[in-house]
């Protein structure tokens, strides 16, 4: 049985939480969530928060399921929608920023 979280729009770049995800990928939830505790990286709060949402969904799904057998099955990041912004520049030019947003997505299932 498997069970799916997906956190669109994090405003976070794909390329900070792809570190994070790479990290977790194949393990426990509960050595994840550990892992994740620890971390020093922005992404892992995310990361961890969506792990926890994918952990309740596994128990919602089935209330007798063993929490300490859920594994990482699948994680990935894609990327949303790049919010635009202007900053002005000398002599009156302008320079865009992108700020990134990502779309990530955690897979449990049972060993």
């Amino acid at each position: 049985m498997e069970s799916k979280a997906i956190l669109k729009y994090a405003r976070i770049t794909p390329r900070k939480a792809k570190r994070v995800i790479d990290l977790i990928r194949g393990k426990r939830a509960s050595e994840a969530l550990v892992a994740l505790k620890y971390m020093p990286y922005r992404g892992a709060s995310f990361v961890a928060k969506l792990l926890k949402s994918a952990i309740a969904n596994a128990e919602q799904k089935n209330a007798h399921i063993d929490i300490d057998k859920l594994k990482v099955k699948t994680a990935f990041v894609g990327q949303g929608p790049v919010m635009k912004r202007m900053e002005p520049r000398a002599m009156g030019r302008a320079n865009v920023i992108r700020k990134r947003t990502s779309h990530i997505t955690i897979i449990l299932a049972e060993e």
